[in-house]
Order: C-alpha cells, then structure tokens, then sequence
C-alpha cells in the first residue's frame, strides 16, 4: 500500500544541525516513495533560515515554515502538525539527540494499526544530576496530579496517524503542553523505547527556568488538583492555628510559664503568610491562563513558507 510520510522538524538556533538533520533524514527515507520535510523555524537569530532554504532550492521534499518571532517548541511543533500533509506525521528534534533511524520502526508499529506511536526516552549518562532528578520529579508530580497518565522520558518524537493530526488541528491552546495532550485524545497508542544521543551541535535550548515553565504548563493544562490542595493545606494550617490559638489560652489563664516575647508570633505570621502567597501564586497561574486564552490570539504567525 502506498503512503506518503511527513517529518515535522521545529528549529531553533541550530544552524549546525540542519545539514546533518538532512542528511540522516534523507538516508532513512530513501526506501520510502513518498515523503516531506517540514522544517519549522521558530524565529532563530542565527542562519538556520537560510541554510533551510538553500537546502530547499535543491531538494522539491523539502518545505519550511518561518513564524514570525520565537513562539517555543510546542507551538512550532503544533505549527508543523498544522501543515503536515502525510498519512502519518513524525516529528522529531533538529539536534539528533532523536535517533532518525528509529522512524522505520515507529512506521512499522503505525502499519501493525497503531494511531500513535510515542518514543521513551532513555536517560542520558552525560546528562546533569539535578537535571535528571527534576525531570523524576516531574513526571511523578504530573502523573499524581492530572487524570492524564504520562510515561516518564516520553519524548516530543512519535508518530501520529492522519486523523490524530486532523483531531489536534482543533487545539488552539497557548499553553500547549503536547507530551500530556496526545495521551489525553486517546486512538490506539503503543511507545518504543529509545536511547538519546549526545546533541550534535550547540546547547540545549531548555534551560532550568523554561523546564520548569513548562512543568508548570503542563500541570495546570490537566488538573485542577493544584487548587484543591490549596484549599487542603490551608485548612490543615488553619486547624494548626486554632489548636495553638487553644493552648495559648490556657498557658496564659491556667499557668504560670507564659513569657513576654514575639518570636513565636512572628515566625507563626511568616509561616502562614508564605503559605498563603504559594497559594495566591497557584490561583494566579489558574487566572493568567484564563486571562491570555480569553484574549483568543493565535497560536503562531507566519512569516515566509515555501508551499
């Protein structure tokens, strides 16, 4: 049966990367009849542009979508999903860390019947201790959290089938968080492991501070559990505070060992206080994202594609 098979490529600032990327693609695909490569640049300030367009002017398989600004790897994945014209849809990071030789057994697995197939990825030796320990933590926070079960090391590299992109078309959510929205479409998913490779070139684009954005994202995207906990903590301090509110009563009236001072009261009211600004932080977050998905911007703007 003959199928066509789109890779869906979002870059950012990997101007190294791109003739290798094509490359390995290109030698992996080559016993395919038909096949895409969409090259999603997300508003890089390096010459990944136009090393994508050279690479364009001589190969007819190859298109590219350039936003207009930096709109993170999510939106520029769901920007690629958007214009994929495959049977199935692979994507897959520019800095090979995502083995391009694993894509014949991802199409293997979609022909077996499968909608989704996901890559988990292995941990990586060379990679630093309280990265790997934060991203434990996350999965086991996300999974205890949201009804949506996520897989720890499961990567932003599968393979979706036809009409799980045409179902993501529908999404238009700024704060997209696609490793806990495919689980939650459901179709028939199976996973194949993988183990990374080192990055070909240049750094990781995901710092400390933008994992933990998309922690945050991704919790608050599938649950509301969050507020409720809020609600939880809170009234546990509160009982807390009218069980001690007791006992100082009685030491004041019934004995004799109450002593002047305001270190107890003031380590009290900072307790308290910083657990009620967490607390305002998690409903913040709640009300920032009504805020900006109100506001019904798009999701990317486009500045230059090539089909």
């Amino acid at each position: 049966m003959s199928f066509s098979v789109s890779v869906v490529i979002p870059c950012y600032n990997e101007q190294d990367n791109i003739g290798s990327i094509y490359s390995k693609l290109t030698e992996v695909l080559a016993s395919y009849e038909q096949y895409e490569l969409l090259f999603v640049d997300d508003g890089s300030s390096d010459l990944t542009l136009q090393k994508i367009i050279s690479l364009a002017e001589t190969d007819i398989r190859i298109h590219y979508i350039a936003l207009s600004r930096n709109f993170g790897h999510q939106q520029a994945l769901k920007a690629g999903l958007d214009h994929a014209s495959g049977d199935c849809v692979i994507s897959l990071d520019a800095d090979l860390q995502h083995p391009p030789s694993l894509i014949p057994e991802l199409i293997e697995k979609w022909q077996q019947g499968y909608d989704v197939v996901n890559t988990i990825r292995g941990e990586l030796k060379s990679l630093p201790l309280l990265k790997r320990i934060t991203s434990r933590l996350f999965y086991k926070s996300i999974n205890r959290l949201s009804s949506v079960e996520i897989n720890a090391g499961m990567a932003d590299f599968r393979l979706l089938d036809r009409k799980v992109v045409d179902a993501l078309k529908h999404f238009n959510e700024n704060y997209l968080f696609l490793r806990g929205l495919i689980p939650w479409l459901g179709f028939n998913q199976t996973a194949v492991n993988f183990q990374p490779a080192e990055r070909n070139s240049g750094s990781t684009k995901y710092r400390f501070s933008r994992m933990l954005k998309l922690g945050l994202d991704g919790v608050t995207s599938f649950s509301n559990k969050p507020l409720y906990l809020s609600i939880f903590i809170g009234s546990m301090i509160a009982a807390v505070a009218f069980l001690y509110g007791l006992y100082a009563v009685y030491i004041h009236f019934f004995t004799e060992s109450a002593l002047p001072g305001w270190t107890s009261i003031t380590a009290s009211v900072l307790f308290i206080g910083g657990i009620q600004l967490i607390m305002l932080g998690i409903i913040g977050i709640y009300l920032g994202k009504l805020f900006i998905e109100n506001k019904r911007r798009p999701n990317y703007l486009i500045r230059r594609k090539n089909f």
